[in-house]
């Protein structure tokens, strides 16, 4: 890579990826030598990001934590700002915003200085964000500590209780975050039973990493989610819904964004895609726009939708009017 600048800037997001690098690795991935790239860390260094070399055969190169956000890119209240909306967003796991979210979070936490952790965690622990969702819900250190254990491929120990409420310790090797619906969950090898497992983290206490980094296993799976959705078994049934809505994408968007996939079906139409472990939540989200709507798939919906129907009907035509009130003509 001729360019030095591009250069460097490609490996600041090498090293945002991983926790740790080999110098051979990161030599290879930015096609330069061992040489070359001491000067690209060197100048790193210069800019405020305090790269650490390690010596020695599993020696390399890491990004420590308490660097400084550039001030051209994020101020302080910026950077407070943008984590503790991370935060939030991480916990929202429609739409793969939760996903989307836990990437940028755990990359800002890395670099960013204890003092605006602080105020970060101060501001978070005194807020109270209200949501449509209900259910269990997921401290955000927690998500932000299982992800780095992923992302680093490090041991992770925890407390876990199952659904049964049976309390055990757990040490595992972390692959991957999956969110489904209105939960996260944890795919990992359970060293102490030898086999896969995948664990809700609203279940998991006291996240801790070992230090110990492992070589990822191959996962009996397609990916991460096929294999958490594959150990839910009948009463883990998931539906993926498809409604047309005749209403344009844009409104519908501003609507209901965050929780379905809106594409455009024409001029006055629009698609609507969302996931859920219960089709009252598509339900809703299609009350919510008020227009006309066809349900493409699934036909429990269409049932649900017309069960709806039926009942609201009956609630409107018993209704007694208000005392005082005229009847509705």
């Amino acid at each position: 890579m001729a360019d030095t600048g591009s250069r460097t800037l490609r490996l600041l997001s090498l090293m945002q990826s991983r926790r740790h690098w080999s110098g051979a690795e990161l030599a290879a991935r930015l096609g330069v030598s061992v040489r070359t790239l001491r000067r690209d860390v060197e100048r790193l260094r210069e800019i405020g990001y305090p790269v650490e070399a390690q010596p020695g055969v599993d020696g390399g190169y890491r990004l420590a934590r308490g660097a400084v956000l550039p001030p051209l890119v994020l101020d302080d209240d910026e950077a407070v700002a943008l984590t503790v909306g991370l935060q939030s967003a991480a916990q929202s796991a429609v739409a793969g915003m939760g996903e989307a979210s836990l990437r940028a979070l755990t990359k800002v936490v890395q670099v960013l200085p204890a003092r605006l952790r602080r105020r970060a965690d101060a501001l978070r622990a005194v807020t109270t964000t209200a949501a449509w969702a209900t259910g269990p819900t997921v401290d955000p250190g927690v998500l932000t500590t299982v992800a780095h254990a992923c992302r680093d491929t490090e041991r992770l120990t925890f407390g876990y209780t199952d659904s049964a409420g049976v309390h055990s310790d757990r040490l595992v090797e972390p692959v991957a975050l999956v969110a489904l619906g209105r939960r996260w969950y944890l795919v990992a090898y359970d060293t102490a039973r030898g086999a896969w497992r995948s664990f809700r983290l609203d279940r998991l206490a006291d996240p801790t990493t070992t230090g110990v980094r492992f070589a990822p296993r191959q996962l009996p799976a397609e990916d991460a989610e096929a294999f958490v959705r594959a150990g839910m078994g009948p009463r883990g049934r998931w539906y993926a819904v498809e409604v047309r809505i005749a209403a344009p994408a844009g409104p519908v968007r501003e609507r209901i964004g965050a929780w379905a996939t809106v594409e455009d079906d024409g001029e006055h139409a629009c698609r609507i895609r969302m996931a859920a472990d219960d089709l009252s939540w598509p339900a809703l989200a299609i009350g919510v726009v008020g227009a006309e709507c066809t349900v493409v798939s699934r036909p429990e919906l269409r049932d649900l939708l017309g069960e709806w129907g039926r009942r609201f009907s009956r609630a409107a035509e018993d209704a007694a009017p208000t005392a005082g009130m005229p009847a509705a003509t």
